[in-house]
């Protein structure tokens, strides 16, 4: 099995479109596929802040569950965009504004399509995905060791959000622990939500959030071969929303 995990892509979809080009993908039946049967690993965040949301669901959407071709897991973005499309009362900020200021200007018909296949795609895929075969788990901000195999609601907080301490920083951020110093496992745990300037390999985790939709680049990585692709945004650069670990 080989899988390509992509990074958080918030609605990028020409920057998605130029990474499958560079990862050796071909556009086929509206989906993108690769020649040597390679399968893409969505992490989570398709959604939100970039130009094309709604283009990214129905893609997503088109891989996963019509053709089977792909996998994803949600994010916080998701989990929100799927909250709003209960008819929970969210708040429309964040990023979710320019996913509902997209989904209101379709028709009503498209609307309700449209609406039924991210519910489709969010109620049939795991909160996190372990590939035995590739000795892999793919989870959103990240798992700890000894959460996984488990499903509850600290585990669940802690795959969208990371390992949050409640508190915040002078610039309204969430301050999360670094998990991932901690972690001794043998599987790599592949995750994004945490936007930095370039990859972040600790212990056997690895960090490919590398802040497509705040104009840095969107990335992948490769396995078994533990290889690291990206491509350059195309959205302005946003300096103040990357991390920067000590």
């Amino acid at each position: 099995m080989k899988i390509d995990v992509i990074g958080d892509v918030h609605g990028c979809m020409d920057e998605l479109k130029k990474l499958f080009h560079t990862l050796g993908y071909r556009h086929e039946k509206q989906i993108f596929l690769h020649p040597d049967g390679r399968t893409p690993v969505f992490l989570g965040d398709i959604t939100d802040r970039g130009p094309h949301s709604i283009a990214l669901i129905k893609l997503v959407y088109e891989m996963v569950i019509v053709h089977k071709k792909a996998y994803y897991v949600p994010g916080n973005h998701c989990n929100k965009l799927y909250r709003y499309f209960l008819g929970n009362d969210v708040m429309q900020r964040y990023g979710l504004e320019t996913t509902v200021a997209e989904y209101t200007s379709l028709p009503k018909s498209e609307q309700q399509t449209l609406k039924e296949q991210f519910i489709e795609l969010y109620e049939n895929t795991p909160l996190y995905l372990e590939i035995p075969e590739l000795k892999t788990i793919v989870a959103h901000a990240g798992i700890k060791e000894a959460y996984i195999g488990r499903t509850d609601n600290r585990v669940k907080t802690f795959v969208l959000y990371g390992d949050i301490t409640g508190k915040f920083d002078e610039d309204g951020r969430p301050i999360r622990r670094d998990w991932a110093q901690d972690y001794q496992g043998s599987h790599w745990i592949v995750y994004g939500h945490t936007p930095i300037k370039e990859p972040r390999i600790i212990n056997k985790t690895i960090n490919i959030d590398t802040g497509c939709v705040f104009g840095n680049m969107l990335t992948a990585f490769r396995l078994p071969e533990e290889k690291i692709v990206s491509v350059p945004s195309k959205q302005p650069l946003v300096e103040e929303k990357f991390h920067y670990f000590e």
